[in-house]
């Protein structure tokens, strides 16, 4: 067999291991929102074998056509947009059409299923059994519902999550870079500024700093700007003090760091860029009454209005997906615990409310993962 070969063999077999062992006891049917790049099969047909994959819905800024085409073969793959999620008689019309009168687990990435979640389990024909939220930024939409009407894993905080967490800050960094250099530009030389001292700019903000950049950090937790200290960063009291001179900000809060009057304050030829989806983390509205737009290089736009100019990213979308976001394996633990979560809440014994998979669940998940990958991780 080839390397490749091999590689999604040993992907395959670790999938069936873990449903086998967090096997649902009734099976169930999904309904999955879920980005679909080169290495997603393998996860997306896991889930499938819970039971039913009753739709897919691949995220729009991160979709691979080939692995699209090649999902789509085997399974219903449906188009995801936030206003689908937005109106609630919409959402329950969707869930009718693909799920009636079936136990369904909603697996989300980005808290799609959130602003209309009460109205599904009240009014769905069926029974909604969960969700399992990925990211951070859904956990936190999850979280300001307060009272959930159902019960809502979220793998992230998981420590399962932290080796993807890690390198898809410093992916973010590679991609960033890569992009600069599209247009003769480099991250040294000029301040960077990371907005966000999270897990993912946490990363980023180490992988620019190793690489010679001197790194300005600003978080508005008080918690992570000391962290940041301690980490040899320059920690700005301000978005605006950090940004100002920067030739990169990298945006990594998921709650709209940069606004109009931010962008009118960067410094002539500043990059920017961004760990997830300009809808989360940039407020464009209102750039094109006054700066026009210039695409320089692929994934490269520039605004330029009279004695001012500077460049974005990927239209302000996570640009760690221009080069397949790739962290390896270690985003199969997160996808495990996915999986395991969505077959405890097939079980039906939890009650409404937020919840996470216990530490034996995770070391089981961590052990079995270690017996396929320990070797070549």
């Amino acid at each position: 067999m080839t390397i490749e070969t091999t590689a999604l063999a040993r992907r395959s077999s670790f999938f069936t291991r873990i449903t086998e062992t967090f096997a649902p006891k009734e099976p169930i049917a999904v309904i999955a929102i879920t980005h679909l790049l080169g290495e997603r099969p393998a996860f997306v047909d896991a889930v499938a074998g819970l039971g039913e994959l009753a739709a897919l819905l691949p995220k729009p800024k991160s979709v691979d056509p080939e692995t699209l085409n090649e999902v789509a073969a085997r399974h219903q793959v449906d188009q995801l947009t936030r206003e689908l999620f937005a109106d609630a008689e919409a959402a329950l019309a969707f869930l009718e059409k693909r799920a009636s009168n079936r136990s369904v687990v909603l697996l989300d990435v980005g808290g799609y299923f959130a602003p209309v979640l009460g109205h599904l389990c009240e009014h769905f024909s069926g029974r909604i059994v969960g969700v399992v939220e990925d990211t951070e930024n859904g956990h936190q939409r999850y979280l300001a519902l307060g009272d959930v009407p159902c019960p809502v894993y979220s793998v992230a905080r998981s420590p399962l999550k932290q080796p993807e967490d890690y390198l898809v800050g410093q992916s973010c960094a590679f991609s960033a870079e890569a992009l600069m250099r599209a247009v003769g530009d480099l991250p040294i030389g000029r301040p960077v500024a990371v907005i966000g001292h999270g897990k993912l700019g946490r990363a980023a903000a180490a992988t620019l700093q190793v690489k010679g950049s001197v790194v300005r950090v600003f978080d508005t937790d008080p918690v992570r700007a000391t962290q940041a200290l301690a980490a040899g960063y320059v920690v700005s009291a301000s978005c605006a003090e950090a940004i100002t001179g920067a030739g990169l900000v990298l945006c990594a809060t998921g709650n709209h760091s940069l606004g109009f009057d931010d962008f009118t304050k960067l410094a002539n030829g500043a990059h920017i860029a961004t760990v997830t989806s300009s809808e989360d983390e940039l407020d464009l509205s209102g750039l094109t009454d006054f700066y026009s737009e210039v695409a320089v290089a692929e994934h490269v736009t520039r605004y330029e209005t009279i004695g001012h100019y500077f460049y974005l990213h990927n239209g302000g979308n996570a640009v760690n997906f221009i080069h397949g976001a790739v962290v390896g394996p270690f985003i199969h633990l997160v996808q495990a615990e996915i999986l395991a979560a969505a077959a405890r809440l097939a079980a039906g014994s939890l009650d409404a409310g937020h919840h996470e998979m216990t530490t034996v669940d995770r070391q089981t998940i961590a052990a079995i993962w270690l017996d396929y990958y320990r070797s070549n991780a």
